[in-house]
């Protein structure tokens, strides 16, 4: 798969499916404000991509090219779209942060799905970013994203901006899983948001929620264990308009012709009020409606003078919120037409349908007022698109204070749209105000929207991504290759087993539980493959060869599971405990490593000890194992979502521990006051044993360490599902059986030749 230097990632992909008359389908540019930004962006990058829904649940589709952007389609049932998106996105975390104008939902299916779906998502996107590329992450629908790419892919500069508001704290304190998204949204290096209060709400919410230090614009995010901290900048970059667009549609003929066709439908009035919105209860649309309707029953407007037209563009008609939203500004609408329209013309225009962009430029040169008058509001680039339009300096723009333009936009009438006196009488200034005192606003407004455009704000987030994500940046860091993924051919493997052969000195290593023992409901149950541990036996009689075990057990208890001779080195909790070294190694290569107990790691163990204790006594299930040098949370067996609640808990009192080595796996939390890793021990083995290269095979997690050390000759074999920088992959034990034997056969074939 070819990997890009960018990788953009949204909920949609920036192309919606247009199925002819014919039933023929092809691929349209969406006319979104994000499609815009990003593709001028994706544009001045050598390699580019975007991973997003395509928005058809019936099929999955490959990766394709379309209006020449390289897009990923992340596939989503029915189910996960009800659940995700208008489950969780739409019903919990949208009204949330819009002030709880709605009340929000909250059910645990809808989370678990939020979490699967983001997880897709950001397989995809770190799937084809390139070794050092960036990811920019869009929006409420994927906080969790961040976070997961960062575990998968700590190589990459990792953005995420948020289009909408983001609560301040006593709102968001309301959300349960709470702490999960905010440390989703930590795992980038940049958080972006549409206005300063908003990246202050945040910021707040993490040091109340977390209790992370934070000082101006930066978040100190401590890492697990002896992870390297982290500095996470959080700042506000209102987004903006191609202004380029309205120059260009405003010139045209076509469009100016329109604009002229729409007041001439209108009945040629005086002035034309309009409001164009998403139909959605946070644009206070019903407000404008209430305040326009007293303005026409007080007499203070008359509709055969002056009159408005409301466009709602549909908007998540499968929500029951907006359905009802819907009827009531219908009903609105035909009760004040009832009263107050004149013969043959309506007093409110309304039309609930999506307009191109060339209709929607000439609404807005034709219109002499725009009401946004949003409860509470991102950004609202419509307020950017009339100001860009109105390329004759008149107009007006009526805007709502709680929208994220008020805070640049201020020669427009600024309202609080919940004031319904302050609000009619906007509306009457705007009406009344005369040509030159149009012009003198209209030009400081385009000033600033021309001065600010959509392609300099993903400049500046992407400028500022770059410095942090530098400043973060980890070395010695694998190329990973994600589950979805084809590996290399069984046919390279046996290529690179007849390189490695031809080498005279190697080191042959394995994990035990996944590898050579099957995966078992308990672990003490776990019994290794008779032949697989015949074979490595066997590998250790062959001159010039080593073998070892390395596994996250004791070492006592891995002996005593697998009976292997003094000629096989023993490697137990994760690396902290080696056991005795054949004679033909180098034992003082271990001296170095400072694996040995002292009192301060004694009192530090037994500390861990008592609190995960206290954490399995929470939830019922989950177990705690004491190592020499490590205490570790199993939750295979818990009940419930206990086994997720354990795990979070347990990391989240990781962060508390600097000097711990914590290493997450397979349904267990390892806590070593040894500072070892598998990666470590078989490095360390290699040198003691001079070995020209080396062979293993692992399954979880702390495998990683050992895959991400090999280098050109070795061999690294990953065992199962899941992302890895493993070279190879074996699907089970029992092939990972087969392997062996047939590796043990062909060595000793070797080792018969060069007898004789």
């Amino acid at each position: 798969m070819h990997k890009h230097e960018l990788v953009v990632v949204a909920n949609r992909l920036p192309v919606d499916q247009h199925v002819a008359s014919d039933g023929t389908r092809s691929w349209v540019t969406s006319p979104g404000g994000l499609v815009t930004a990003m593709k001028s962006v994706m544009e001045d990058v050598d390699s580019a991509a975007w991973v997003g829904w395509p928005g058809l649940t019936d099929e999955a589709i490959e990766p394709f090219e379309a209006d020449g952007m390289s897009l990923f389609p992340v596939f989503l049932t029915n189910s996960e779209v009800e659940k995700y998106y208008e489950g969780f996105s739409n019903g919990t975390l949208w009204p949330l942060y819009h002030d709880v104008i709605a009340d929000p939902n909250f059910h645990r299916t809808w989370w678990d799905a939020y979490v699967d779906v983001n997880r897709k998502f950001a397989a995809a996107a770190a799937s084809v970013a390139v070794r050092g590329g960036t990811v920019w992450v869009h929006d409420y629908q994927l906080q969790l994203v961040p976070e997961m790419i960062r575990a998968q892919r700590p190589d990459l500069k990792i953005g995420f901006f948020n289009h909408i508001p983001f609560p301040p704290f006593e709102l968001f304190a309301q959300l349960p899983k709470r702490n999960l998204v905010l440390r989703g949204l930590l795992g980038a290096d940049l958080v972006g948001f549409q206005r300063e209060r908003d990246s202050i709400n945040f910021m707040t919410c993490v040091r109340q929620l977390l209790g992370y230090r934070s000082a101006e614009h930066e978040i100190h995010v401590p890492g697990i264990g002896v992870e390297p901290d982290r500095t996470v900048v959080a700042r506000a970059f209102p987004i903006s308009i191609d202004t380029s667009v309205y120059d260009r549609l405003t010139k045209d003929p076509a469009v100016l012709k329109r604009a002229e066709e729409i007041r001439a439908e209108l009945g040629n009035p005086k002035r034309i009020v309009l409001g164009v919105d998403r139909l959605d209860y946070t644009k206070g649309i019903r407000h404008r409606l209430k305040a326009y309707g007293e303005l026409l029953a007080e007499g203070a407007v008359d509709p055969h003078l002056v009159t408005m037209l409301q466009v709602a563009t549909p908007s998540r008609e499968r929500v029951d919120a907006y359905r009802q939203l819907r009827d009531e500004v219908e009903l609105t609408v035909g009760r004040l037409n009832g009263d107050f329209a004149p013969l043959g013309r309506p007093a409110i225009t309304y039309m609930h349908r999506s307009f191109n962009r060339e209709e929607m430029t000439a609404l807005y040169m034709a219109a002499d007022v725009l009401l946004v008058t949003s409860l509470r509001d991102g950004m609202n680039l419509v307020a950017k698109e009339y100001i860009s339009s109105r390329v004759d300096c008149q107009g007006v723009l009526v805007l709502s204070e709680f929208t994220g333009a008020a805070d640049e936009l201020r020669a427009a009438t600024l309202v609080n749209p919940h004031d319904i006196d302050e609000l009619k009488t906007a509306i009457l200034h705007a009406l009344a105000m005369s040509p030159d005192e149009q012009r003198a606003a209209m030009e400081s407004l385009r000033r600033q929207v021309e001065n600010n455009t959509v392609q300099d704000w993903a400049d500046d987030f992407l400028s500022v991504l770059s410095e942090g994500g530098e400043r973060n940046s980890s070395p010695h860091i694998p190329e990973v290759r994600l589950s979805g993924e084809t590996a290399p051919p069984l046919e390279e493997l046996d290529e690179s087993v007849e390189r490695f052969m031809s080498i005279p000195r190697v080191l042959i290593a394995s994990d035990f539980d996944g590898v050579l023992a099957p995966i078992v409901a308990h672990r003490d149950d776990a019994q290794a493959l008779p032949d697989s541990l015949a074979a490595l036996r066997g590998f250790a009689d062959i001159d010039g060869v080593n073998v070892a075990l390395v596994s996250g057990r004791t070492l006592e208890d891995l002996d005593s599971r697998t009976h292997m001779p003094s000629s096989v080195v023993l490697v137990g909790s994760h690396g902290a405990e080696v056991g005795a070294l054949p004679r033909d190694m180098d034992a003082s290569v271990l001296d170095g490593a400072s694996l040995s107990m002292n009192p301060q790691r004694t009192a530090l163990l037994q500390s861990i000890r008592r609190t995960l204790e206290k954490i399995a006594l929470k939830f019922p299930g989950t177990e705690v194992e004491v190592k020499p040098s490590a205490a570790v949370l199993h939750t295979r067996n818990a009940r419930g979502r206990g086994g997720v609640n354990a795990t979070e808990a347990a990391l989240e009192y990781a962060r508390t521990l600097p000097d711990v080595r914590v290493t997450p796996g397979k349904a267990v939390v390892e806590f070593s006051v040894i500072p070892a890793t598998k990666g470590e021990a078989v490095e360390t083995l290699a040198r003691a044993c001079a070995a020209d290269a080396w062979l293993y095979i692992g399954d979880d997690v702390t495998d990683e360490s050992v895959f991400a050390r090999a280098e050109e000759d070795d061999i690294t074999i990953k065992v199962g599902e899941g992302d890895t920088a493993a070279q190879f992959r074996l699907e089970s034990p029992e092939d990972v059986r087969s392997f062996l034997v047939d590796l043990s056969r062909s060595l000793r074939t070797r080792a018969g030749r060069s007898d004789s």
